[in-house]
C-alpha cells in the first residue's frame, strides 16, 4: 500500500515538515535523531536542515527514494532504513531524540516500539509524536480507516510510562499536509524526556 501511495505523483504529504515538529524543534537536543515511519522524508529532511544528524526508518523503499531525493534538493544528508516495524530494533541508549509522526500502527507493534523508544533514548533524550486520535474517524480528513490504529493521551502516558511527560495534549487542529492530510484533525500531541 504505502510504495503505491509515494509512487503517486509529487509528494503524498507535501515537503514541508509537521507543524507541531517544527515549534516544538528546539525542545530536541542537538545529536542523532530517529524519526519512525517517515515516508517520504519532509520531516527528516527538516530536522537535517537544523543541524541533526538523523535516521529515517519506514517500510516503503519507494518512499525513502523519495526522502532521499528531496533531501538532495535540500543540500543535507539523512541516513534512510527500509524496515518494517514489526522487526526493525531500536538499539537501546543511542538517541538523542526519537520522532513519531503519524505512525499508525497495530496496537502489538506499537506498544512494542513504544517501550524500545523508552529504552533507545540518551539520558535527557526526547521523544516527540504527533498522531491521530478516535475522533479523528468523525473528520475523515487523513489517517487510518480504524480507531485501534489510533492513539490517545491516556494510552500513550501508559505505554511510555518512564519517560516523564512534557506536554501531552488532545486538540482539534487545522492540518494542510499534501492531499492525503488536509483540514481538521483530531490529533494527540506527546513530548516526553527520559
Amino acid at each position: 500500500m504505502w510504495n503505491d501511495r509515494y509512487a503517486e505523483e509529487g509528494f503524498a504529504y507535501g515537503t514541508q515538515a509537521n507543524s507541531f515538529l517544527i515549534e516544538n524543534q528546539t525542545r530536541l537536543p542537538k545529536g542523532r535523531v530517529l524519526c519512525i515511519a517517515e515516508g517520504e522524508g519532509r520531516n527528516a529532511v527538516f530536522l537535517a536542515e537544523q543541524g541533526y544528524e538523523v535516521v529515517a526508518v519506514d517500510a516503503s523503499a519507494v518512499g525513502l527514494e523519495k526522502a532521499q531525493r528531496l533531501a538532495a534538493t535540500r543540500n543535507v544528508k539523512i541516513e534512510t532504513i527500509v524496515a518494517d516495524l514489526s522487526h526493525f530494533k531500536i538499539e537501546a541508549g543511542n538517541w538523542d531524540a526519537i520522532v513519531s509522526i503519524f505512525c499508525h500502527i497495530p496496537p502489538a507493534i506499537r506498544l512494542d516500539i513504544h517501550k524500545q523508544v523508552c529504552d533507545g533514548l540518551k539520558k535527557d533524550g526526547v521523544f516527540l509524536l504527533e498522531a491521530y486520535r478516535p475522533a479523528q474517524l468523525e473528520f475523515k480528513t487523513g489517517g487510518p480507516p480504524t480507531a485501534e490504529f489510533m492513539m490517545t493521551l491516556e494510552a500513550l502516558k501508559n505505554e511510555l510510562e518512564p519517560l516523564k511527560m512534557m506536554h501531552g495534549e488532545e486538540i482539534v487542529r487545522e492540518i494542510v499536509e499534501g492531499k492525503y492530510h488536509t483540514g481538521a484533525g483530531a490529533v494527540v500531541q506527546f513530548i516526553a524526556s527520559k
